[in-house]
């Protein structure tokens, strides 16, 4: 991640403890403040970074095995037309989780306030879709769980977005079109708190280079189904894309930082 990059997530960090306290139930009795719980680097953690690991877990494409590994500083995710998940009208190569060690991962539980700071690089490669193309989940551990967040690549109207929705909430956080963050590094910074019915809240902002591409937040939503919220990143898409905009391609992440509002 380039000097300027790091300079803006960092003054967004600084500045975003007292829009975050607004995602707070009640003022706390010590002035809450963001602590980083979770730093990773492809070169030092690569996969052990996370939870769990969702490479091809159909085995329908060994010969493009790994599809997600470890490159230099960032970690690749790739994708081609002929993947197929276990679900056979879809595709996907995800991670999941905020690993810590060997046996232990970060959960997040209702009534707490998490945030996720990263970097990613979207090829021209990578279109939205007229379906469901997600890039970030969070969701409950599990089969057959319903997605809490997603951060996906629509097409609406003919036109490349990205956006962010909360499906369980019915709601669409923002939106924002994609042709500008194409082949380039888009910082990506997210924060929840894990509330059941309106105890939820949500921001989610986009950089690139030093312009705010987006900035959302909503308040008073559902983020939490039951037990915990897990953060998912990848490409999960649909095959029933109408626009002729599915290709091999792959996504880059960089820079992966958790931290929690105490």
């Amino acid at each position: 991640m380039s000097t300027s990059r790091r300079a803006v997530l960092g003054a967004a960090l600084g500045g975003a403890a007292g829009a975050a306290a607004g995602l707070s139930a009640a003022t706390p009795a010590h002035a809450a403040s963001w602590q980083q719980k979770w730093a990773p680097t492809a070169t030092g953690d690569g996969l052990g970074a996370f939870e769990t690991v969702e490479d091809d877990r159909a085995d329908s494409h060994p010969a493009g095995h790994p599809h997600i590994y470890a490159t230099g500083n960032n970690w690749r995710f790739t994708m081609h037309t002929v993947d197929r998940d276990t679900s056979t009208d879809r595709q996907r190569q995800e991670v999941t989780g905020l690993r810590t060690g060997s046996s232990s991962y970060l959960k997040w539980t209702q009534g707490q306030t998490w945030r996720i700071t990263y970097s990613m690089y979207i090829p021209s490669s990578l279109k939205a879709t007229t379906t469901f193309t997600h890039i970030m989940q969070m969701k409950q551990p599990g089969n057959g769980t319903s997605p809490i967040v997603v951060q996906s690549l629509r097409r609406v109207n003919g036109v490349q977005t990205i956006e962010l929705n909360l499906p369980i909430a019915g709601v669409l956080v923002g939106r924002t079109d994609l042709d500008p963050l194409h082949d380039r590094w888009t910082d990506v910074d997210f924060q929840i708190k894990v509330g059941n019915g309106t105890a939820g809240s949500v921001r989610w902002i986009l950089k690139s280079g030093s312009t705010t591409v987006i900035d959302e937040s909503r308040t008073g939503v559902d983020t939490l189904l039951a037990d915990r919220v897990r953060p998912k990143w990848g490409i999960y898409r649909s095959l029933g894309d109408t626009s002729g905009s599915l290709q091999d391609t792959y996504l880059l992440l960089t820079d992966l930082r958790g931290y929690q509002l105490v």
